[in-house]
């Protein structure tokens, strides 16, 4: 089996021990080669649970805080992707087997930690029929959107700390904007019907 650390601190451990450690919850398999990112920290899971909460407030479909998102079944270990929020509407054709769904989400949210870059994972996102993508950076922070049209993702929009623009999900009734905050920019998650907001 190949394997791919991407965590420095981890480059050098026993592929062996993987499935056994802590980190193997987040790890992804890209076309039988083992990828094993750098571990959440905290921010990122601050993140990760605020945008859940404004996804479940919407009520609609179902949200979940991290999914494997494969392109088959029943060997889907050999390929699938884990982003860190998934949303798959009523009437998404995606077929959920528990422990992974077979087929893209509505609306995929990949928060970027140290040493990766989840944009190598949008034609993966595109081949399995992901709708969207918000692409949460964090050094230099921005928000990047990409929309699904003609079978692949492309850029839809680009939120920062220049350019604050407003970001329309295309897929939710939502929109997302980068806004200056202390100790960390934040993110304004707006309701397009009711206005209601959420920072994120």
């Amino acid at each position: 089996m190949a394997v791919q650390l991407t965590d420095p601190k981890i480059e050098h451990s026993d592929p062996e021990k993987l499935d056994s450690s802590d980190g193997e919850k987040w790890s992804e398999m890209w076309d039988g080669v083992y990828v094993m990112p750098t571990l959440p920290n905290d921010e990122h899971q601050e993140i990760q649970a605020h945008l859940v909460f404004a996804l479940m407030s919407v009520g609609l479909g179902k949200v979940r805080a991290g999914v494997n998102v494969a392109d088959r079944h029943p060997d889907w270990k050999y390929n699938f992707r884990g982003p860190d929020v998934v949303v798959y509407l009523a009437g998404n054709p995606a077929v959920n087997h528990g422990s992974h769904w077979v087929g893209g989400p509505d609306l995929a949210v990949e928060i970027v930690s140290p040493d990766e870059d989840p944009r190598a994972k949008i034609d993966f996102y595109a081949a399995v029929n992901t709708r969207a993508v918000l692409v949460i950076d964090r050094d230099p922070w921005a928000l990047e959107l990409y929309h699904l049209a003609g079978g692949r993702l492309v850029p839809a929009g680009r939120s920062d700390a220049a350019t604050p623009a407003v970001l329309a999900s295309g897929v939710l009734p939502l929109t997302f904007q980068l806004r200056d905050g202390t100790p960390r920019p934040t993110i304004l998650v707006t309701h397009t019907a009711t206005g209601q907001t959420w920072t994120v």
